[in-house]
This record gives structure tokens, C-alpha cells and sequence, in this order.
């Protein structure tokens, strides 16, 4: 059976004091200082290095050849015409590129493994380590952008799906090697571990631009903004619904602009990370940070995610004007648990609307409920004017410990029209509640003379 619950709290006058406004001039200076890439004048056209787009050949030497030339001419454009490129192995950017992929026009990776040799150095979940590389592949790059309204095909349904089930060992492994420290030329991956590559990965890059494209069938996660800072992301649409099909994931990431964004992911829309566990904590002068999200519509499992992997911490992170269209797990949902250490504070949401969900709004230290000795730090969340039509689980939820509670969490306006529950809420200290209803508004009270009448009758 399914309930409607009614909650109308105002806690006290002082509570409306304690509501935090949008800290609209900060998102501003973030956005202001966002440098969009500078790319010289020199251009080519794949075509005329041999690519044939007949979706058979294998277009990757004309794709090498094309940025070995910008390289020489100190950068350039390479343009990607109509026609299906199939390539036999990743695309690697060097700086002062970019790479337009045309209307009508679609790059299509292979699925072969072996195309993905040598390993590179990337991270898996948070863990750095050398792997298959990722199929669009930039490393200590500057002024990079790919743009157009092409698509980019990652082939990620056969042979790297069947993968998923067989990770759990080189998962593992990854793990022991973060937890204890091992040296990073000691960890490699690649052939018999089977942890699949990121379909597109920006690693310790900046200035960085991606436009209009549409990214399909990604391996794992699908644009991975990793050590990178000065990212603009917008006007992008998915269809990508494979294992682990995160659509945007800024790891170690700063100053970070994400707009615009049709979503239709096989898992988190978008994922803010920041490292796992010791390797994580080591890196604590690098945390996500300064990261603007807005006017996007979400669609997969959850909206917006913040962690779990975010052991060097998350900080200022804005969430804007966004929508669903369709069912999300969750909608705005920040995980950690006591293996990871960190924080996660000073996070704004605003005007969200979301339709059906299984929870609103979720925050949690007790992700899996795995870990222990490292509890994190969740402070500072302010929501405000959220609606939500339907949860078929919980409307709030927040979970911190006895020992390291989470603290001062806004909620103001909030409006969730059904929910099968109302608020769970534990371990948590200074949290300030205004105009927040689940359920139907109350209206005024029944006038007691009414009440006799009906007990009478």
C-alpha cells in the first residue's frame, strides 16, 4: 500500500535566518574564468589522408596522420566529414587540437581489446593504474576541444559488456594495490583483468571544450575529466546504456561549467569524484572543486551524484534549473562511507524539477555501509526549490554517524506531491527545514464544533 504523507515543518523563526541564498556571484567567478580554447588556423580533412567513411575500413592512420600534422604545425582543426569512420584503436589528442565531427558524420570504435595496447596511465574507480587506453585519450594537453554534430560510438554492448562479469579480480587487485601503497609502475592492468576503458578521458589537461556532440554505447564511463581544470561541457547528448555508463565524471577536477546536457545514461548522469580511499587522502591538495552544473536534463539511474570515490574531498559545487525526463533511481544523491576520509560540503541545488524517483533527495556516510576509520565530513548542503511528483521510496534522506555527524543541510521549498515514505533522517545535527511538504499541504484546521458534530453522528 502506498502513502501520502503530509510534512509542513517550520522549525523556528531562526530557521529562517539560517536559509542560505544562492550564491549566484561565486558561480559567476567561477564561469568567468573558465578560458575556452585557443586553436590555431591550420586545418585537415581526414578524407584527404585515406579515411574512408564506409564504417568497414579502418580509418585510424588517417586520424594518427591527421594529428601528427597538427602537432607539427603547432595545432589545428581536424574535420571529420559525413560518413561512418570505424577505427582499430584510440584516438590520442595532443595540444592545440581540435576535432570536429561534422553533422551526419560518426566515429566508431573497434571493440578489440588489443586495439587498446600499449597500456596508458589512467585511473579505474579511483584508483591510479595503466590500462587499455581510453578510446579518445588526452594526457598533459592544453587547449583541446571536440565539438560538431557528429556522434562518437564507443561499441560498448559485445565484447567489452562481457567484461563486467568478469572484473571482480583486477577490481580487487586495484584495490590492495590503493590500500597499500604499492607503487604505480607496479600496477598494471590491460590483457586478463578485463577493466574497460573510458570512452573519452581528459588526464592533468586544461582549458578543455566539448560541444554538441553525442556520445553512444560507451565501454564504461563516458567523458571522464580527470587532474584536469578549466572544462567547459555543453549542448551534449547521450544514448548510452551499457555497465557503469556514467555520463560525466569530474575527478580531481576544477573549475568545471556543465550545461545544456540531453542525458540518457545506463548509470549516474553525472558522477563528482575525487579519488578513493588512501590514494585519495594522499591527494587532499586536489579535491573537485568550483564545479557549475545547469539547465540539463537527466535521464539513467541517478541525476547528480557526489562521490562515492571523493577521499581528497569535494567542495562548491552549484546545481541549477535542471529537469528529468522520465524515471531516476535518485535525484540528487551525495555517497560516502568510512573507508573513504574527506568531505563533501558547501553544495548548492536549486530549481529542480524531477517527476517519478525511488528517492528525492539522499544523503549518506554509510554508502554499502562498507568501511571503517575513515568517516567523512558532510557539511553545508543547501537545497532550495525542489519538486518532485512521485517517490516510490524515501522523499529525504540523510544518514551521517554518532561520531562524525552530517551538519547544517538546508532545505527550503521543497515540495514532493506523493511518497511512500516521508524523511529518515540520523546522525545529523543543524539541519533547518522551511516550507518543505511531502504530501498535500495542510490547510486550515478543522474547527473543533466539526469535529463534535461528526462524533455525534
Amino acid at each position: 500500500m502506498k502513502y501520502s504523507f503530509l510534512l509542513f515543518l517550520i522549525l523556528s523563526l531562526n530557521c529562517f535566518a539560517q536559509t542560505v541564498n544562492f550564491p549566484t556571484s561565486k558561480v559567476d567567478s567561477i564561469v568567468s574564468r573558465i578560458k575556452l580554447p585557443v586553436i590555431p588556423s591550420y586545418q585537415i580533412n581526414v578524407v584527404t589522408l585515406g579515411a574512408k567513411g564506409d564504417s568497414v575500413s579502418d580509418s585510424k592512420p588517417a586520424f594518427d596522420k591527421a594529428m601528427a600534422l597538427c602537432k607539427k604545425n603547432k595545432g589545428g582543426t581536424i574535420i571529420v566529414p559525413k560518413g561512418i569512420y570505424k577505427l582499430n584503436g584510440p584516438i590520442h589528442f595532443v595540444s592545440n587540437v581540435r576535432l570536429v565531427i561534422e553533422k551526419d558524420a560518426k566515429i566508431k570504435f573497434s571493440d578489440n581489446p588489443n586495439h587498446y595496447l600499449p597500456l596508458v596511465l589512467t585511473s579505474w574507480e579511483g584508483t591510479m593504474l595503466y590500462n587499455y587506453s581510453p578510446l579518445i585519450y588526452a594526457y598533459g594537453c592544453t587547449d583541446i576541444a571536440i565539438t560538431g554534430e557528429g556522434t562518437i560510438d564507443g561499441e560498448g554492448g559485445n565484447t567489452w559488456r562481457s567484461f563486467k562479469a568478469k572484473e571482480g579480480a583486477g577490481k580487487k587487485l586495484s584495490r590492495e594495490m590503493n590500500h597499500n601503497n604499492v607503487p604505480l609502475k607496479d600496477r598494471k592492468f590491460g590483457d586478463g583483468y578485463f577493466l574497460r576503458p573510458q570512452m573519452i578521458q581528459f588526464f592533468n589537461c586544461k582549458n578543455i571544450l566539448v560541444e554538441k556532440i553525442r556520445i553512444e554505447n560507451s565501454p564504461f564511463w563516458c567523458l571522464h575529466l580527470l587532474k584536469s581544470e578549466s572544462i567547459t561541457v555543453r549542448d551534449v547528448s547521450y544514448k548510452s546504456l551499457n555497465h557503469n555508463n556514467d555520463g560525466i565524471d569530474p575527478e580531481y577536477a576544477k573549475d568545471v561549467l556543465i550545461e545544456r546536457i540531453t542525458f540518457n545514461n545506463g548509470d549516474d548522469n553525472i558522477a563528482i569524484k575525487a579519488g578513493r580511499d588512501h590514494e585519495g587522502r594522499a591527494n587532499s591538495d586536489t579535491p573537485s572543486e568550483n564545479i557549475v552544473i545547469r539547465n540539463c536534463n537527466f535521464k539513467g539511474l541517478h541525476g547528480v551524484v557526489l562521490g562515492s570515490e571523493m577521499s581528497a574531498g569535494i567542495k562548491n559545487v552549484f546545481v541549477e534549473n535542471c529537469k528529468t525526463v522520465g524515471y531516476l533511481k535518485r535525484g540528487i544523491y551525495l555517497k560516502t562511507n568510512a573507508d573513504r576520509g574527506g568531505y563533501i560540503k558547501n553544495v548548492f541545488v536549486r530549481n529542480i524539477q524531477l517527476d517519478e524517483v525511488e528517492d528525492c533527495l539522499y544523503i549518506t556516510a554509510n554508502y554499502h555501509g562498507e568501511g571503517s576509520g575513515f568517516p567523512s565530513e558532510i557539511s553545508d548542503i543547501s537545497f532550495s526549490n525542489i519538486s518532485c511528483n512521485k517517490v516510490t521510496g524515501t522523499g529525504i534522506v540523510i544518514q551521517g554517524f554518532p561520531e562524525k555527524k552530517v551538519k547544517n543541510i538546508t532545505l527550503d521549498n521543497i515540495e514532493i506531491k506523493s511518497a511512500k515514505n516521508a524523511i529518515s533522517n540520523s546522525n545529523a545535527e543543524n539541519v533547518t527545514m522551511n516550507e518543505v511538504f511531502i504530501g498535500e499541504k495542510a490547510t486550515v484546521p478543522t474547527a473543533v464544533s466539526k469535529v463534535l458534530e461528526v462524533l455525534r453522528n
